[in-house]
Protein backbone atom coordinates (compact mmCIF):
# COMPACT_ATOMS: atom_id res chain seq x y z
CA UNK A 1 0.00 0.00 0.00
CA UNK A 2 1.05 3.72 -0.74
CA UNK A 3 1.15 5.94 2.00
CA UNK A 4 1.11 9.63 1.47
CA UNK A 5 2.47 12.24 4.64
CA UNK A 6 1.37 15.88 3.48
CA UNK A 7 3.25 18.79 4.72
CA UNK A 8 1.37 22.33 4.76
CA UNK A 9 2.41 25.69 6.40
CA UNK A 10 -1.14 26.77 7.38
CA UNK A 11 -2.35 29.95 8.28
CA UNK A 12 -5.25 32.05 9.88
CA UNK A 13 -7.73 31.08 7.50
CA UNK A 14 -9.69 28.02 7.34
CA UNK A 15 -11.02 28.25 3.86
CA UNK A 16 -7.47 29.07 2.75
CA UNK A 17 -6.02 26.25 4.51
CA UNK A 18 -8.65 23.57 3.02
CA UNK A 19 -8.01 25.03 -0.28
CA UNK A 20 -4.67 24.12 0.14
CA UNK A 21 -5.23 20.80 1.44
CA UNK A 22 -7.41 19.26 -1.25
CA UNK A 23 -4.51 20.34 -3.68
CA UNK A 24 -2.18 18.34 -1.94
CA UNK A 25 -4.78 15.61 -1.27
CA UNK A 26 -5.47 15.30 -5.40
CA UNK A 27 -1.86 15.24 -5.71
CA UNK A 28 -1.24 12.14 -3.15
CA UNK A 29 -3.96 10.61 -5.30
CA UNK A 30 -2.71 11.20 -8.59
CA UNK A 31 0.71 9.40 -7.30
CA UNK A 32 -1.25 6.10 -5.72
CA UNK A 33 -1.60 6.59 -2.42
CA UNK A 34 -4.31 4.57 -0.85
CA UNK A 35 -3.84 6.38 2.43
CA UNK A 36 -3.26 10.56 3.18
CA UNK A 37 -2.31 11.64 6.65
CA UNK A 38 -2.38 15.85 7.23
CA UNK A 39 -0.87 17.30 9.70
CA UNK A 40 -1.36 18.78 12.90
CA UNK A 41 -3.83 22.07 13.01
CA UNK A 42 -3.66 21.29 8.74
CA UNK A 43 -7.28 23.65 8.66
CA UNK A 44 -5.84 26.14 11.27
CA UNK A 45 -2.72 28.20 12.63
CA UNK A 46 -4.50 30.97 13.92
CA UNK A 47 -2.96 34.28 15.88
CA UNK A 48 -3.79 33.34 19.53
CA UNK A 49 -5.04 29.92 20.72
CA UNK A 50 -8.73 31.65 21.07
CA UNK A 51 -9.17 30.89 17.36
CA UNK A 52 -9.05 27.46 17.82
CA UNK A 53 -12.17 28.01 19.86
CA UNK A 54 -13.63 30.65 17.34
CA UNK A 55 -13.38 27.67 14.67
CA UNK A 56 -14.29 24.58 16.70
CA UNK A 57 -17.40 22.24 15.40
CA UNK A 58 -19.30 19.49 16.82
CA UNK A 59 -19.07 16.42 15.99
CA UNK A 60 -20.30 14.97 12.61
CA UNK A 61 -21.34 18.65 11.57
CA UNK A 62 -19.02 21.32 10.16
CA UNK A 63 -17.41 22.36 7.19
CA UNK A 64 -14.14 20.84 8.16
CA UNK A 65 -15.79 17.15 8.82
CA UNK A 66 -17.45 18.05 5.24
CA UNK A 67 -14.47 18.59 3.66
CA UNK A 68 -12.54 15.57 5.41
CA UNK A 69 -15.88 12.86 3.81
CA UNK A 70 -15.90 14.89 0.50
CA UNK A 71 -12.56 14.33 0.14
CA UNK A 72 -11.89 10.88 0.70
CA UNK A 73 -14.72 10.12 -1.59
CA UNK A 74 -13.83 12.08 -4.56
CA UNK A 75 -10.15 11.07 -4.53
CA UNK A 76 -11.06 7.47 -3.27
CA UNK A 77 -8.80 7.91 -0.33
CA UNK A 78 -8.34 6.74 3.37
CA UNK A 79 -7.57 10.22 4.66
CA UNK A 80 -6.60 11.23 7.89
CA UNK A 81 -7.34 14.36 9.08
CA UNK A 82 -4.65 15.70 10.74
CA UNK A 83 -6.00 17.61 13.36
CA UNK A 84 -9.20 19.87 14.31
CA UNK A 85 -10.89 21.23 17.06
CA UNK A 86 -14.20 19.97 18.47
CA UNK A 87 -16.61 20.58 20.85
CA UNK A 88 -15.18 19.81 24.53
CA UNK A 89 -16.64 20.00 27.80
CA UNK A 90 -15.09 23.02 28.28
CA UNK A 91 -16.72 25.92 26.30
CA UNK A 92 -13.23 27.95 26.55
CA UNK A 93 -11.08 24.90 25.20
CA UNK A 94 -11.47 22.58 22.59
CA UNK A 95 -10.65 18.55 21.73
CA UNK A 96 -7.77 18.58 19.61
CA UNK A 97 -9.15 15.42 17.44
CA UNK A 98 -7.51 13.33 14.22
CA UNK A 99 -10.82 12.13 12.43
CA UNK A 100 -10.09 8.87 9.65
CA UNK A 101 -12.21 8.95 6.95
CA UNK A 102 -12.49 5.84 4.33
CA UNK A 103 -12.76 6.17 0.94
CA UNK A 104 -17.03 6.43 1.42
CA UNK A 105 -16.64 9.14 3.17
CA UNK A 106 -17.45 7.29 6.48
CA UNK A 107 -15.64 8.49 9.28
CA UNK A 108 -13.79 5.42 10.77
CA UNK A 109 -12.09 6.67 13.95
CA UNK A 110 -11.55 8.95 16.00
CA UNK A 111 -8.71 9.95 18.61
CA UNK A 112 -8.77 12.62 20.88
CA UNK A 113 -5.31 14.11 21.91
CA UNK A 114 -4.09 12.63 25.06
CA UNK A 115 -0.46 14.58 25.55
CA UNK A 116 -0.66 17.94 26.03
CA UNK A 117 2.06 20.09 24.91
CA UNK A 118 3.75 22.52 27.21
CA UNK A 119 7.24 24.06 26.49
CA UNK A 120 9.21 27.31 27.70
CA UNK A 121 12.24 28.80 26.81
CA UNK A 122 12.77 32.65 27.21
CA UNK A 123 10.54 34.45 25.72
CA UNK A 124 9.11 30.92 23.73
CA UNK A 125 6.15 29.50 25.32
CA UNK A 126 3.67 26.68 24.75
CA UNK A 127 0.62 25.70 26.81
CA UNK A 128 -1.91 23.40 24.78
CA UNK A 129 -3.86 22.83 28.29
CA UNK A 130 -5.04 26.75 27.98
CA UNK A 131 -6.83 26.31 24.96
CA UNK A 132 -6.92 22.15 24.91
CA UNK A 133 -8.98 19.13 26.68
CA UNK A 134 -7.50 16.28 26.28
CA UNK A 135 -8.69 12.83 25.39
CA UNK A 136 -8.83 9.27 27.22
CA UNK A 137 -8.12 7.23 25.14
CA UNK A 138 -5.63 5.37 22.56
CA UNK A 139 -7.12 4.45 19.64
CA UNK A 140 -6.15 1.84 16.43
CA UNK A 141 -8.08 1.04 13.39
CA UNK A 142 -7.97 -1.55 10.78
CA UNK A 143 -7.39 -0.19 7.08
CA UNK A 144 -7.50 -2.62 4.26
CA UNK A 145 -6.08 -5.31 6.38
CA UNK A 146 -3.72 -3.30 8.52
CA UNK A 147 -3.97 -2.47 12.24
CA UNK A 148 -2.91 1.52 12.05
CA UNK A 149 -2.81 3.62 15.33
CA UNK A 150 -3.55 7.25 16.16
CA UNK A 151 -1.27 9.30 17.85
CA UNK A 152 -0.44 13.33 17.97
CA UNK A 153 2.81 15.40 17.81
CA UNK A 154 3.81 15.62 21.82
CA UNK A 155 2.31 11.70 22.50
CA UNK A 156 5.73 10.50 20.20
CA UNK A 157 7.56 11.30 23.58
CA UNK A 158 5.25 8.84 25.36
CA UNK A 159 6.07 5.09 24.19
CA UNK A 160 4.21 4.02 26.89
CA UNK A 161 1.06 5.00 24.05
CA UNK A 162 2.60 3.27 21.66
CA UNK A 163 2.49 0.02 23.56
CA UNK A 164 -0.99 0.31 24.94
CA UNK A 165 -2.20 0.68 21.01
CA UNK A 166 -0.87 -2.89 20.35
CA UNK A 167 -1.82 -3.97 23.68
CA UNK A 168 -4.68 -6.25 21.75
CA UNK A 169 -2.78 -7.32 18.56
CA UNK A 170 0.54 -5.16 16.86
CA UNK A 171 0.33 -2.43 14.86
CA UNK A 172 1.47 -2.52 11.69
CA UNK A 173 1.41 1.38 11.25
CA UNK A 174 2.02 4.53 13.68
CA UNK A 175 0.21 7.74 12.04
CA UNK A 176 1.92 11.31 13.90
CA UNK A 177 0.18 14.50 12.66
CA UNK A 178 2.46 17.06 14.16
CA UNK A 179 3.07 20.55 14.11
CA UNK A 180 6.98 20.35 15.93
CA UNK A 181 8.18 23.60 17.05
CA UNK A 182 11.56 24.46 15.43
CA UNK A 183 13.53 24.73 18.53
CA UNK A 184 12.43 21.18 19.98
CA UNK A 185 11.90 19.56 16.55
CA UNK A 186 15.91 20.53 15.23
CA UNK A 187 16.64 18.09 18.18
CA UNK A 188 14.36 15.51 18.96
CA UNK A 189 11.65 14.91 15.88
CA UNK A 190 13.48 12.37 13.30
CA UNK A 191 15.49 10.52 16.65
CA UNK A 192 11.95 9.69 18.61
CA UNK A 193 9.99 8.96 15.41
CA UNK A 194 12.89 6.60 14.63
CA UNK A 195 12.71 5.35 18.03
CA UNK A 196 8.91 4.52 18.05
CA UNK A 197 9.97 2.48 15.00
CA UNK A 198 11.98 0.15 15.65
CA UNK A 199 11.16 -0.57 19.38
CA UNK A 200 7.43 -1.58 17.52
CA UNK A 201 8.57 -3.09 14.25
CA UNK A 202 6.22 -1.07 12.55
CA UNK A 203 6.18 1.43 10.00
CA UNK A 204 5.71 5.35 11.18
CA UNK A 205 4.94 8.27 9.46
CA UNK A 206 5.20 12.12 10.78
CA UNK A 207 3.25 14.33 8.66
CA UNK A 208 4.69 17.57 9.35
CA UNK A 209 3.63 21.76 9.69
CA UNK A 210 6.80 22.96 7.51
CA UNK A 211 7.73 26.20 8.06
CA UNK A 212 7.27 29.89 8.70
CA UNK A 213 3.14 30.62 9.63
CA UNK A 214 1.60 33.96 9.43
CA UNK A 215 1.34 34.30 13.25
CA UNK A 216 5.87 34.33 13.60
CA UNK A 217 5.65 30.56 14.68
CA UNK A 218 8.48 28.39 13.02
CA UNK A 219 7.29 24.44 12.57
CA UNK A 220 10.34 22.51 12.33
CA UNK A 221 9.01 20.21 8.92
CA UNK A 222 10.76 17.44 8.27
CA UNK A 223 7.60 14.86 7.61
CA UNK A 224 8.73 11.54 6.67
CA UNK A 225 7.71 7.79 6.57
CA UNK A 226 10.01 5.37 8.24
CA UNK A 227 10.53 1.49 8.22
CA UNK A 228 9.90 -1.26 10.85
CA UNK A 229 14.19 -1.27 10.71
CA UNK A 230 14.22 2.56 11.45
CA UNK A 231 15.17 3.47 7.54
CA UNK A 232 13.72 6.87 6.52
CA UNK A 233 12.05 6.05 3.48
CA UNK A 234 11.25 9.60 1.95
CA UNK A 235 11.15 12.94 3.74
CA UNK A 236 10.77 16.76 3.02
CA UNK A 237 12.25 19.24 5.24
CA UNK A 238 10.09 22.48 4.48
CA UNK A 239 7.73 23.73 3.00
CA UNK A 240 4.40 22.02 1.26
CA UNK A 241 5.06 18.56 0.16
CA UNK A 242 3.30 15.28 -0.76
CA UNK A 243 5.93 12.72 1.12
CA UNK A 244 5.12 8.72 -0.54
CA UNK A 245 6.61 5.60 0.42
CA UNK A 246 5.12 2.14 0.14
CA UNK A 247 4.33 0.07 2.89
CA UNK A 248 5.20 -3.76 2.79
CA UNK A 249 3.66 -6.27 4.77
CA UNK A 250 6.56 -8.77 3.90
CA UNK A 251 8.77 -6.17 5.11
CA UNK A 252 7.48 -5.97 8.74
CA UNK A 253 7.03 -10.13 9.23
CA UNK A 254 10.79 -10.13 8.07
CA UNK A 255 12.03 -7.65 10.81
CA UNK A 256 9.50 -9.47 13.31
CA UNK A 257 10.56 -12.87 12.60
CA UNK A 258 14.40 -12.60 12.64
CA UNK A 259 14.06 -10.16 16.04
CA UNK A 260 11.33 -11.07 17.72
CA UNK A 261 11.27 -8.33 20.29
CA UNK A 262 7.59 -8.20 20.72
CA UNK A 263 7.40 -11.57 22.21
CA UNK A 264 10.03 -10.80 24.32
CA UNK A 265 7.89 -8.47 25.86
CA UNK A 266 7.93 -9.28 30.11
CA UNK A 267 4.94 -6.45 30.34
Amino acid sequence: MKIAAIQMVSGPSVSANLQRAESLLAQAAAQGARLAVLPEYFCLMGQTDADKVRVREKPGSGPIQDFLADAARRHALWIVGGTLPLDSPDPNRVLNTTLVFNPAGELAARYDKMHLFAFQRGAERYAEADSITPGTQAVAFDCEGLRIGLTICYDLRFPELFRALSASAPCDLYLLPAAFTHTTGEKHWEVLLRARAIENLAYVLGSAQGGVHENGRRTWGHSMIIDPWGEVLAMQAEGEAVVTATLDRDRIAKHRESLPALRHRAV
